[in-house]
């Protein structure tokens, strides 16, 4: 697949979590500014899952790496960051629905009394 002149190796392709998760900070890091549209309400919860499928294409084709590998080692910082906060952020999650699950029933079973 070639767009804006350049080529995108199949080894480049694929999810990325920093594009994904970080996707306006990692836009502006990795010189693309598609993932800017996250700016707009409700559209941006569809175009964060384009980023994290999209975003690594994105970075090869703006991006001056003299390699895969190069490429690979600065995504490979963004992938962990964002993989960390996502999973950070469903555990916070769940353990906020748990909290509130708790004080509704202590409120409930304190009506009985």
């Amino acid at each position: 697949m070639e767009e804006n002149g350049k080529n995108v190796p199949e080894e480049v392709k694929g999810w990325n979590w920093g594009a994904f998760v970080y996707a306006i900070f990692w836009g502006i890091g990795n010189k693309t500014y598609l993932p800017l549209l996250c700016l707009i309400p409700v559209f941006n919860f569809v175009w964060i899952f384009v980023c994290g499928f999209k975003g690594n294409e994105w970075a090869w084709q703006k991006g001056d790496y003299k390699d895969v590998e190069t490429f690979k080692a600065v995504q490979s910082t963004w992938n962990r960051a964002g993989l960390v906060n996502f999973i950070v952020s469903i555990v916070f999650l769940a353990a906020y629905f748990i909290f509130i699950a708790v004080l509704i029933s202590s409120v409930a079973n304190l009506k009985n009394y």
